[in-house]
């Protein structure tokens, strides 16, 4: 490359021509310019962290295929134990993102669930894909869905205990919008742990709780080891739900918004590179369930993640709304509806006293003209709304216009 292709092509003409539709720039060109002058990455190297499930895949596939390379950028993944332990190490800056649940970054920005900072999503990274486990002892006694459980709970009286993931996550919330869409208030009629996303199966095994709202691959896990039966999907809750989401502080983004950008570009391509063949699905199962990421069977990984389900009890079926990565671009958008969702259900569930500025929270912490930029660098589509429309499995819709109303609207509340 000449040093004049290097004046002429800045960044902003580089972005500029894709807008505007034009084909052919080559990739390497595109990414040396990227990465030239004042708009090089101010970090060289970032810690990732990640806790062991499928939906990490993103961010393992874009540092292991060198995607993270084509931005000027070196992503290094950090295996994590808990949620509150990537909280609290994005918080204290030994991480500078993290595959963090969507609620979890909310939370933290609101001073719920954790200590009180500026957060920040970059983008979503993946939809759908988590589960709902009753264990084998409940399905015995006809406790197979939400019906049979709440009609199980009423006939025989005992404390029930089931876990989530993390009090302001997205498991948290699924877990909780399931048994009250079936009658059960998972507040007054139930005990709610919070589990590490790899101990849940050996916590059921040991019976410490009856049922469980998780990640991949630990419903599976619990189907393959004859513990657990699979009672609902997410997507049956919520179909193209939000899920795990690139997370930083505030502080970092300020600091680093070139940083942010490139990393943002870089899980960009690899969640399209996922998503694009059944082999690259795949291959990415068989990276990711290495001791270093998940740990655990290939087979643990790769059913569900092609859309094949079995729910422990005879029954297998083919989901076209299994877990996706990219989806022409229509995962990954930071929706600002999405994040004012779960504050809905933070002020449902009292973790939320008070309503708080449902928008303005969402603008805080939703990076869309970052997030803008990368997807264009990225060729990524971008949708026509900053907000979506939703259909929830009881038939309520959520569009983000009215959302103290619709968080003040649900019968079953805390």
């Amino acid at each position: 490359m000449t040093d004049l292709l290097k004046t002429r092509l800045s960044r902003r003409a580089v972005l500029q021509t894709a807008a505007v539709g034009v084909v052919g720039i080559n990739p390497a060109l595109r990414a040396a310019v990227y990465a030239a002058g004042s708009d090089a990455p101010e970090k060289a190297e970032v810690k990732i962290g990640f806790i062991p499930l499928t939906d990490c895949a993103s961010v393992v596939m874009a540092s292991v295929l060198g995607f993270d390379k084509k931005y000027g950028v070196k992503i290094i993944p950090s295996k994590e134990a808990s949620w509150a332990g990537v909280r609290d190490k994005l918080v204290n800056g030994e991480l500078d993102f993290a595959h963090v649940l969507y609620g979890l970054v909310y939370g933290v920005h609101l001073g719920i669930g954790g200590p009180k900072k500026d957060m920040a999503v970059l983008m979503n990274l993946n939809h759908n894909g988590q589960a709902i486990t009753l264990s084998k002892k409940l399905a015995d006694k006809g406790a197979v869905n939400g019906a049979g459980l709440a009609k199980l709970m009423a006939s025989e009286k005992r404390e029930y205990t089931f876990a989530q993931t993390f009090p302001t996550g997205t498991h948290a919330m699924w877990l909780y919008y399931w048994m009250a869409a079936n009658g059960i208030n998972p507040i007054k009629d139930a005990k709610v742990i919070t589990v590490p996303p790899p101990q849940m199966v050996a916590n059921m095994r040991v019976g410490n709780m009856d049922g469980f709202c998780v990640g991949e691959p630990w419903n599976h896990r619990a189907i393959l080891d004859g513990i657990g039966v699979t009672a609902a999907t997410t997507q049956d809750i919520w179909k193209d739900h939000p899920e795990k989401v690139l997370g930083t502080t505030g502080e970092f983004v300020k600091k680093h918004p070139n940083t942010a950008r490139a990393v943002t570009a870089a899980i960009l391509e690899a969640s399209q590179w996922i998503d694009a063949s059944l082999s690259n699905k795949s291959r990415m199962a068989e990276t990711i369930a290495d001791k270093s990421y998940v740990n655990t069977s290939v087979d643990a990984i790769n059913q569900r993640i092609l859309g094949r389900y079995q729910d422990g009890m005879g029954k297998t079926w083919d989901d076209p709304n299994h877990m996706k990565f990219f989806n022409e671009g229509t995962v990954n958008f930071p929706y600002l509806s999405d994040g004012m969702w779960f504050l809905t259900q933070h002020k449902r569930w009292g973790l939320l006293k008070d309503h708080p500025d449902y928008l303005t929270v969402a603008k805080q912490i939703n990076q869309i003209d970052l997030y803008k930029q990368a997807a264009t660098a990225s060729k990524t589509p971008l949708p026509k709304s900053d907000m979506r429309t939703a259909k929830f499995m009881d038939g309520v819709v959520w569009d983000g216009k009215d959302p103290k109303k619709y968080a003040d609207s649900f019968k079953v509340k805390a």
